[in-house]
């Protein structure tokens, strides 16, 4: 918790009333201008501490007008109302007047960003622009001067555009980029390495206009508004303008990059009329305006969204108290407003600005206020986060902030109220004293029967006798830390440590060498004495003696921990075995560690509270679960204070705050989590975890740890007339023998410090010594996992409360077998129960809140179910706990199962309570108010029906006629059972009044089958077996309406009555038809739909039913009686019906008969037919019998043309040879090639090329195939084959010799692969070489022609004297050969010559098979010949045969 001193400004003599202040914006000076109505003015400049600086002070007999700081130098520009301006330096006083160029009041004063650039203007409208150095200094005269003839009110810089990027330019170079090369090169302009100092500003008028002004001083109109413009702000984030009007009207101007101005927002802002406004323009955005009211208004541009805050009364404020000046502090995220009765109100961002927030106003918390006299006109936050300057038109106090002193020692806590006083509490004796210092204390420490307070230049001791406190001695001293110890005193100073006497006396010196530092730290417990030094050395004294003996040598902490930049803190334990350290790392951060450094091992180990975990090679408990637990409480934070138990030298205790906030200041830590964490520290077993549990509401920081309790000072609530403990640790911060003031009274000595007691010692706080050392063994080796070791430190103990304190204790272990020993202990059998009961839960976590549930408590219950998200059972809890609407809130986020049952819970508990209404809502959210509300409003007749009324609900409707109907009113009842539409209730009453028409007419018009059967009912009962049968049809009673039919002879209705109804009314009608004798048709038929088909068949056969019998065959199958099918065969085949009485005898499973019967009546077998055939289990067929059946009816399919199906059962039968040949018989070439493929047998491979050989085998892929599947069948001979038909085919139909060629080339290699060669293959083989030379002598006559015709007909005339030419090459290509050269070399005899020739050879041939048409008809043209007679008849012939083959179909 912080306060803040006040510090007055030493102002000179004739120093008068303080009008303006101005911090500078980096270094603590304040300037502050005073004015007198009769002697003028001046200027002073003041530290800190309101020191004044006797050589910066300005007089003039004219009042100042003007104050601002130069941005970086300590050099104050100063305007007065003369005109005349000057700059002071600090701290030499030296002053320098700017050459007269204003010469009314001075209105404005700017510096540029860098201060390289003064504005100055004045009442009239005159601007001027002067240049600096960068010692401050004046450069000549003016370098600009503009006349705006209006009062100039605000001036700011543009700020300037970012430099160049150098990253993006390299990048761009390395790619190639010239222009970036050209920027990196010395050719080129200097590079720009970050943001220049922009010299552009804008400058407004109290006319209303805004001027800019660039770098070069030339000056332009951006833009006009109506009214003197008063504020003026940039936004950079959206690179916009903020003016705001002395009317407050608010405009919001986008600037183009052409010095145009467009308004994008206009707003009118709140104010007061006839008050002075203080705007403050805070960073992201922010407008904050004070308007002379009890309230500030803020204004988010950046969010576009505006709220207010106010004083609070219960924080110490008055009614009619008003805001006049607010103060933002953006380091600090602090706002600050002074207000009319002395007070300075702050309210503390709890959140970064920068952050996500949701409702902006909520997060601005109010401070308790800080007091001055006075009214409050001016307020300024100064460079150093902790300064505050404020003005209250008499003086000007400077309030620096300072965080509360406290200390906690031997029972006796002392904690800082105010600048000068503290509350001291002794808890040993009961007594509360209040110890009134003249100096501002910046320290205190206090011992059982003293109290040592210190201001940093003065130290005081008071002690403590009785009720009383008396200055036991006071001396000056530099010392910023104090320690004491018996009648010691230790202060510090450099490169040693002072002993001294209460009076100051110093007794003994502790020195320290150079190496060691100066020490800064120092530390008291128990006779031990530790100090830090600001080297990060530590040494450790005993005070046990009368002088102090070094206990260790110094130890440097920077040779044993990584990162360390500086002490924090040391603390050492009470027997001087351990020293706790907290550091900051060189980085300037907290270390999230806390160090124990052991001086006898002289080593260093650690706890990291950011992972939870000691350091490695401490040994922990060897449970999982626990290490999980700690690890998940402890992770993320960091320590902030620490402290060791003044007697019990294993016990630690640390206060944590999360990461991210442990830079921030203590008042920020009221808005986080703070956990108070206790370790045992040993040297066996190192650091385990004993506690951790989140600090107390109330409560501000922890003080000391003292078995059985925790000290923590408190908060205080400040209301009008004094100061107030917060009403969540007043029961239990006051000593016992004091009596707490009365609620509402004031606290005129507020106690500060509250004890809590320790976990394992809640209910223990007055057991005895040794009780007390008995429980810290126990929870020490409970922690440890001793568990005999524990069990005996507690043996003789037979206190119920210490073994009901050591049973909560297993619930903050999370120990079950130690809880069930301490529930034994207590004799507590219920608690027993019911833990093991929970142990049918899955979770451990269930299980230990059902023993903390037994325990009462029931905050770590919940806790617990939550853990485990066992949001059912804590839902339960909370209903049992009386908690309904936590636990409607768990059950519609968490538990929506039993979101109704939580409501109805709920409601019942509110009717318990008599809250009706509320309990009626909640019956409705459960959906049990059609049963609920009725019962509980039928006292309330009246209500409920205006309930049933307004609910409009068929049920309560229903309920509500049936109450009627009790109560005799009968139309009523009417009226609401139709608006229920509860139809039998209708038709119930009609008839009980008689009206059976109108009921019949209800049952007939809403086909209600209640209402149906109800009628039928009452025409029954009076002998009205028509009606009766007709309405129990409509309501579907089929039975009895069968039972009235045939109890009166209805045998027509029931036949379909018996047909609408189930199995066994079917039944029963059939048999009521046989035995009568008649329509024993219909007793077959309702035997066959009642599913009694053995029993239809028997009658049908018995009866010659045939017609019937035909019907119920139809529903026989496989699951039938055999001799039933075999029975319903023959007589399907003795009335012709084949196909039925095979389907019968297959399902019968005689497949021999059936398949004799297909081929007997040549019935076609389809492949479901013949599936049902085949598809048997073995236990019917043996394999053998199954192979026959398969084949028998494949051969019936080939008889039957169904060559696939046949080939399919062939396969079955694994008989692929007939299946290939069934195939080949389909001429299906694709599955032909297909089953080739998949069966792979050199038979079938064959088979399928031979039929190959068949079809088109020109297309290629055919081709491919063919010589596949005879090189698949190792038939070379037959491949050779196809190559001398496919020869001799390309001859005859193409002529096409050379291909003919290739063909029996392949031939031939073929043929030599055949292995068996005798005579005949070996002439076969003759023949074929024969064949090739022969045509190979052919195609080179044909190459010879065109280049030697002689030699050609030379090889043709050899050619055609060869012996059986023809099985190699065509005679007639040969002679066609021969006219062909004759006829193209004009020798027309000799070719006519070989065409007679060739008409010899070939008489039957048409010789234009061979002869060139051409050939024919110039050779005749030139022998003037006719065509030969014969010729003619060929071409007749040849007409004819033509004719013929195109006449085939």
């Amino acid at each position: 918790m912080a306060v803040y001193f006040d510090h007055r400004v030493e102002t000179p003599e004739n120093s008068a009333e303080p009008s303006q202040l101005m911090w500078h914006s980096a270094l603590s000076i304040l300037a502050v201008a005073s004015r007198n109505s009769t002697t003028g003015g001046n200027v002073n400049i003041y530290l800190q501490q309101g020191e004044h600086v006797e050589s910066c002070h300005v007089e003039r007999p004219h009042r100042p007008a003007m104050l601002c700081w130069h941005p970086i130098k300590p050099v104050l520009a100063l305007g007065w109302e003369n005109g005349e301006v000057l700059l002071l330096s600090h701290p030499s006083g030296d002053q320098n007047v700017l050459p007269s160029t204003h010469a009314a009041r001075i209105t404005l004063l700017e510096w540029s960003s860098s201060g390289s650039r003064l504005v100055t203007g004045d009442q009239s409208g005159d601007l001027a622009v002067w240049k600096v150095d960068a010692r401050g200094r004046l450069q000549g005269n003016h370098q600009v001067k503009h006349a705006y003839n209006s009062l100039l009110t605000c001036c700011i810089f543009k700020p300037s555009s970012p430099g160049d990027d150098v990253k993006m330019l390299a990048r761009a170079s390395v790619s190639g980029d010239e222009n970036a090369l050209d920027m990196f090169s010395w050719k080129g302009a200097p590079l720009k390495m970050g943001p220049q100092e922009g010299l552009a500003f804008y400058v407004s008028t109290a006319d209303g206009k805004v001027h800019s002004v660039d770098e070069h001083g030339k000056t332009s109109l951006l833009l006009s508004m109506n009214g003197a413009i008063k504020k003026m702000f940039y936004l950079e984030t959206r690179e916009s303008l903020t003016v705001i009007t002395d009317t407050m009207m608010l405009s919001q101007y986008t600037l183009g990059p052409e010095g145009d101005a467009q308004e994008f927002q206009k707003v009118k802002l709140s104010s007061k009329s006839g008050q002075s406004v203080d705007i403050v323009w805070a960073q992201n955005g922010l407008v904050i305006t004070a308007t002379g009211e009890q309230l500030i208004r803020l204004w988010d541009l950046e969010r576009n969204e505006n709220y207010a805050l106010s004083l609070d009364e219960t924080l110490g404020f008055e009614r009619g108290e008003m805001i006049n000046c607010v103060s933002y502090c953006a380091g600090k995220e602090i706002l600050a407003a002074g207000t009319s009765h002395g007070r300075i109100a702050m309210w503390k961002m709890a959140v970064h600005l920068d952050r996500s927030r949701g409702d902006t106003k909520a997060q601005w918390k109010l401070q308790t206020p800080t007091e001055i006299e006075g009214n409050v006109t001016q307020l300024q936050w100064g460079s150093s986060l902790n300064l505050l300057a404020a003005n209250n038109s008499n003086t000007v106090v400077i309030l620096h902030e300072h965080v509360m002193s406290a200390h906690c020692s031997q029972q006796v806590a002392a904690v800082q109220l105010t600048p000068t006083q503290l509350s001291i509490t002794q808890f040993h004796t009961g007594l509360h004293l209040a110890l009134q210092s003249e100096m501002h204390i910046k320290g205190v420490c206090v011992t059982k029967d003293s109290a040592t307070v210190w201001s940093g230049k003065q130290v005081t001791v008071f002690e403590m006798s009785g009720a009383a406190l008396h200055n036991k001695g006071s001396f000056p001293c530099d010392s910023h830390v104090v320690a004491v110890h018996g009648e010691n005193l230790y202060t510090v100073e450099p490169n040693r440590v002072q002993i001294r006497t209460p009076q100051g006396t110093v007794k003994q010196l502790l020195t320290f060498s150079k190496a060691e530092g100066n020490p800064v730290l120092l530390s008291v417990c128990q006779s031990y004495l530790v100090v830090g030094t600001d080297t990060s050395h530590i040494r450790v004294f005993d005070l046990t003696r009368r002088d102090a003996k070094a206990h260790c040598n110094a130890k440097n902490l920077a040779d044993l921990i990584p990162n360390l930049g500086a002490l924090r803190s040391v603390k050492c334990n009470a027997n001087g075995s351990q020293v706790s350290i907290l550091i900051t790392q060189v980085n300037g951060r907290p270390d999230q560690k806390v160090y124990f450094y052991d001086i006898e091992m002289d080593t260093v180990t650690h706890f990291d509270f950011f992972t939870g975990r000691p350091s490695s090679g401490i040994s922990q408990p060897e449970d999982s679960e626990r290490q999980q637990f700690q690890e998940s409480e402890l992770s993320g934070r960091c320590p902030v204070s620490h402290f060791w138990d003044e007697s019990e030298p294993r016990l630690f205790v640390s206060e944590t705050v999360p990461v991210s906030s442990e830079t921030s200041s203590s008042g920020y830590w009221d808005t986080v989590d703070v956990s108070v964490v206790t370790l045992f520290c040993t040297q066996e077993h190192g650091l385990l975890l004993q506690d951790c549990y989140p600090k107390p509401a109330g409560l501000q920081a922890l003080l000391a740890l003292d078995v059985p309790y925790y000290y923590f000072s408190c908060k205080l609530l400040f209301r009008r007339g004094g100061l107030f403990q917060s009403e969540e640790v007043s029961a239990t911060s006051a000593p016992a023998n004091q009596s707490q003031p009365s609620r509402g009274s004031v606290a005129l000595f507020p106690q500060m410090v509250s004890r809590r007691a320790l976990r394992d010692f809640e209910g223990l706080e007055t057991c005895d010594k040794s009780t007390r050392d008995a429980m810290l063994n126990f929870s020490f080796y409970l922690t440890v996992g001793h568990m005999d070791e524990a069990f005996k430190s507690i043996k003789l103990i037979k206190s119920k409360a210490v073994w009901e304190n050591m049973a909560r204790m297993c619930v903050k272990t999370r120990r079950l077998d130690v809880a069930r020993v301490c529930l034994g202990n207590m004799g507590d059998a219920r608690a027993a129960k019911a833990l093991k009961e929970a142990e049918a839960e899955p979770e451990p976590e269930a299980h230990i809140a059902a023993l903390a549930i037994q325990l009462g408590m029931l905050e770590d219950a919940e806790k617990l179910y939550k853990s485990c998200q066992r949001y059912d059972l804590l839902n339960n809890l909370y209903q049992a706990a009386g908690q309904c609407e936590k636990a409607l809130e768990i059950a519609e986020n968490h538990d929506r199962i039993h979101l109704r049952t939580t409501y109805y819970n709920y409601a019942r508990y509110l009717e318990s309570m008599g809250d009706k209404s509320l309990a009626l809502a909640n019956y409705e959210k459960s959906d049990t108010h059609r049963v609920d509300v009725p019962r509980m409003l039928q006292d309330d007749p009246l209500s409920l029906e205006i309930y049933v009324n307004r609910m409009k609900d068929k049920n309560l409707y229903k309920w509500w006629a049936q109450y009627l109907e009790s109560q005799s009113e009968m139309d009523s009842a009417l009226e609401f059972y139709e608006s229920a539409q509860d139809y039998l209730s209708l038709v119930r009453v009609h008839c009980y009044m008689g009206n059976v028409e109108k009921a019949c007419e209800i049952a007939i018009d809403t086909g209600d089958r209640a209402a149906s059967y109800h009628l039928a009912r009452h025409y029954e009962g009076h002998d009205d077996i028509k009606q009766a049968v007709h309405f129990y049809t409509r309501a579907q009673a089929y039975n009895n309406a069968i039972r009235l039919c045939k109890e009166n002879g209805l045998d027509d209705q029931l036949m379909n009555l018996a047909l609408l109804s189930n199995p066994e009314d079917m039944m029963e009608a059939a048999c009521y038809y046989e035995e009568k004798g008649v329509h024993m048709d219909r007793a077959v038929s309702l035997y066959h739909k009642a599913g009694y088909v053995s029993k239809a068949l028997e009658v049908a056969f018995a009866t010659e039913q045939f017609a019937a019998l035909q019907m119920v065959a139809e529903d026989l199958n496989e699951s039938s009686d055999p001799a039933l099918l075999a029975r319903c065969s023959e007589f399907f085949i003795q009335h012709s019906q084949y196909k039925r009485a095979v389907e019968l005898l297959i399902a019968a499973k005689k497949y021999p008969q059936a398949l004799e019967l297909c081929v007997n009546e040549n019935l076609t077998i389809t492949e479901e037919l013949a599936e049902k055939m085949t598809a048997t289990d073995s236990k019917d067929l043996s394999e053998e019998a199954h192979k026959e059946l398969l084949e028998k009816i494949a051969e019936c399919c080939v008889r039957q043309g169904n060559y696939h199906l046949a080939s399919k059962k062939f396969t079955q039968a694994g008989n692929k040879l007939k299946a290939m040949r069934a195939l080949l018989k389909s001429g299906d070439t694709e599955r032909i090639v297909l089953f080739a493929n998949v069966c792979r047998q050199k038979e079938l491979f064959i088979m399928a090329a031979n039929y190959l050989q068949s079809v088109d085998w020109k297309n290629p892929e055919i081709l491919k195939t063919i010589i596949a599947f005879y090189t698949k069948g190792r038939a070379p001979h037959l491949l050779a084959g196809f190559y001398e038909t496919r020869a001799q085919v390309e001859i005859d139909d193409y002529q096409s010799y050379a291909k003919a060629l290739d063909a029996l080339s392949e031939a031939v290699k073929c043929h030599s692969k055949v292995k068996n060669s005798d005579g005949q293959q070996e002439a076969k083989g003759a023949e074929l070489q024969r064949k090739i030379t022969l045509i190979k002598r052919f195609i080179h006559a044909r190459r010879l022609k065109a280049e030697d015709g002689e030699e050609a007909l030379n090889i043709c005339e050899g050619l055609l004297q060869e012996p059986e030419l023809d099985a190699a090459v065509r005679v007639g290509d040969v002679f066609g050969f021969l006219i062909d050269h004759h006829c193209q070399h004009g020798n027309f005899k000799a070719a006519y010559s070989k065409l007679e020739e060739l008409q010899n050879v070939v008489p039957s041939q048409n010789i234009r098979y061979y002869v060139k048409p051409a050939s024919l008809d110039a050779m005749h043209k030139h022998m003037g010949l006719t065509m030969h007679s014969g010729d003619h008849k060929n071409n007749e012939k040849e007409e004819d045969e033509v004719e013929e083959d195109l006449n085939v179909p």
